[in-house]
């Protein structure tokens, strides 16, 4: 929902308060001080966002409402790790396990993911359904044609020297049943590991969205996730985690609090969020709520990261062809920019090549997302 409140992130050694009056706040709706304590000064995100942050220069919090951000505006501040196009259709025919290749589902296109590349994209998220990998049970084995085509995509993009995601794309089920036995959830994810462990860009995502769900089961899920994934001998790579309530990061503070609580002995551990711009955030209208929802819906998820001392990747946003949109667009992308310290990148929804006239298609050449957008993002590539 949309945010009225001014926010800020703790910052060690702390001369920070969130959400609360006092010398280092600052932000629409605050009535305190707004100068910074001597050897901090203020870095300005947005007109719910300010914090001090060690130096010297101007020590005034901007308070002032800022012009909207347009079309035009130029990325600023810090350079995202990974910035990209999700991959899909390999989990397509949802229900039909385990289905037919060229009749329930495909695999992406390397032609359409080489023209990603050659724009700079560097990050690619591949989805692909849990019971066609793994098929009978989650300790069962994998099922090679089905691994064999997944794994030539993701050579394709590591290869080319770039990232790729392995997304099951399941929300928390497992042949539509909630999954909650954690410790085969492990096994999958020791499973699936050990068939990439010796690629060290390619990076594990647990699940995508789990939803409806008990909080602490997805805790346990996750846990068990990297748990099999280093004990598959993958200890390179990245995990991204994702939590509940479709891992929205609007709602990451209020539902997801307990996630921190995650432990990786790599330390590698980044936790994926995903957020849509319409009224509902469900990404399934072309309208957005404003020019800045955007920046609202990603503040609270901003705080949370810095001050539990974590790192965040923005795993899906997308929004529709039109104005209000492409400004919201930029926005939130400038917002995860001004605070690349936390935030790592993220991923548009979405690239393959059977979404037709889907309206946030980012697949060349004529994909509506691809053809209103893609002048806009080449803007943020790392």
């Amino acid at each position: 929902m949309k945010s009225s409140l001014s926010s800020l992130a703790s910052w060690p050694p702390a001369p920070l308060l969130r959400a609360a009056p006092g010398p280092n706040a600052g932000g629409i709706g605050f009535s305190g001080s707004t100068s910074c304590v001597s050897g901090y000064t203020c870095r300005y995100s947005n007109d719910w966002y300010s914090q001090c942050v060690p130096g010297t220069a101007a020590t005034t919090l901007k308070t002032t409402t800022a012009s909207t951000p347009t079309s035009t505006s130029t990325p600023s501040n810090g350079k995202f790790k990974w910035f990209g196009i999700n991959q899909s259709c390999g989990e397509f025919g949802k229900g039909v396990y385990p289905g037919t290749w060229g009749k329930e589902f495909t695999f992406p296109s390397t032609s359409s993911i080489q023209t990603h590349i050659n724009d700079g994209f560097n990050a690619f998220r591949v989805a692909f359904a849990m019971e066609r990998l793994v098929p009978g049970q989650l300790t069962g084995s994998v099922n090679y044609a089905y691994l064999q085509n997944l794994t030539a995509v993701v050579n394709f993009i590591t290869n080319a020297g770039k990232y790729a995601i392995l997304d099951p794309h399941n929300y928390g089920r497992y042949y539509d049943n909630i999954i909650t036995d954690t410790s085969a959830f492990g096994a999958f994810w020791k499973t699936v590991a050990s068939q990439f462990a010796s690629n060290p860009r390619v990076i594990f995502d647990t699940n995508n969205e789990f939803h409806d769900m008990d909080q602490n089961l997805v805790l346990n899920l996750n846990q068990a996730a990297i748990n099999g994934i280093r004990a598959a001998g993958a200890t390179s790579q990245y995990i991204f985690v994702e939590g509940n309530a479709w891992t929205g990061a609007w709602t990451w503070a209020a539902t997801n609090n307990n996630l921190a609580a995650l432990t990786d002995p790599q330390n590698k551990i980044v936790y994926e969020m995903h957020q849509y711009l319409d009224t509902d955030g469900s990404g399934t209208s072309t309208a957005c709520v404003s020019t800045d929802i955007g920046v609202q819906r990603l503040t609270s998820a901003t705080n949370w990261l810095r001050a539990n001392g974590k790192v965040g990747f923005l795993g899906e946003f997308a929004g529709g062809a039109n104005s209000v949109c492409q400004t919201a667009i930029t926005g939130l992308l400038d917002h995860l920019k001004a605070n690349s310290d936390v935030w790592q990148g993220a991923l548009w929804w979405a690239g393959g090549p059977w979404w037709g006239d889907y309206i946030y298609s980012y697949e060349p050449p004529s994909g509506t997302g691809y053809t209103y957008y893609n002048s806009l993002l080449k803007k943020y590539v790392p």
